[in-house]
């Protein structure tokens, strides 16, 4: 297996640095919630919490829908939920990447039943080419091509999530 880098570390902090400006003028005065999708989107949760002036509630939710398999089956399991009263407040819903959009289709559902303010989404990544859903994604870093992708909280079989930029996996 081959890496070669897609999006620099310089890249990503000047995405996330972006982002954090727009979420803190979108939000200034309002209760924030950011909500960590596990695993893959604690990286960027953490990233993103840091550039976001203002104070934020942080929780984390953690989903399957792949099962042992590279294509999600469309069923999402919830494995551990929030644990934040969020009925009120104001959620954004934090992920690595958006592929076909079902998983995060299914937790923007999930949350608008709880009583929240708003519910919105931000990645750091997003594969349209891949999208099975119409799904509106109100901050997205960066459109990446249809490649498999590790690093920046990206794993392959468990690893590959600590390395600090963007890698397409290449087969050697």
């Amino acid at each position: 297996m081959k890496l070669e880098v897609l999006v620099s570390k310089e890249k990503l902090e000047q995405i996330v640095t972006d982002l954090g400006r727009r979420i803190t003028e979108d939000y200034k005065g309002k209760e924030l919630v950011l909500v960590g999708v596990l695993k893959g989107g604690f990286i960027f949760l953490a990233d993103l919490a840091r550039k976001i002036d203002m104070d934020v509630k942080i929780d984390f939710i953690s989903v399957s829908s792949y099962g042992n398999s590279t294509e999600s089956s469309g069923v999402v399991r919830i494995i551990k939920d929030i644990e934040s009263d969020v009925s009120g407040k104001h959620v954004l819903i934090v992920e690595d990447l958006i592929d076909t959009g079902l998983t995060l289709q299914y937790l923007k559902d999930l949350f608008n039943t709880k009583g929240c303010a708003s519910v919105k989404l931000a990645a750091v990544m997003d594969k349209p080419d891949r999208r099975k859903v119409d799904l509106k994604v109100d901050y997205v870093g960066i459109e990446i091509p249809d490649e498999f992708v590790v690093g920046y909280g990206l794993d392959y079989a468990e690893k590959y999530r600590n390395l600090p930029e963007v890698y397409i996996v290449r087969e050697t």
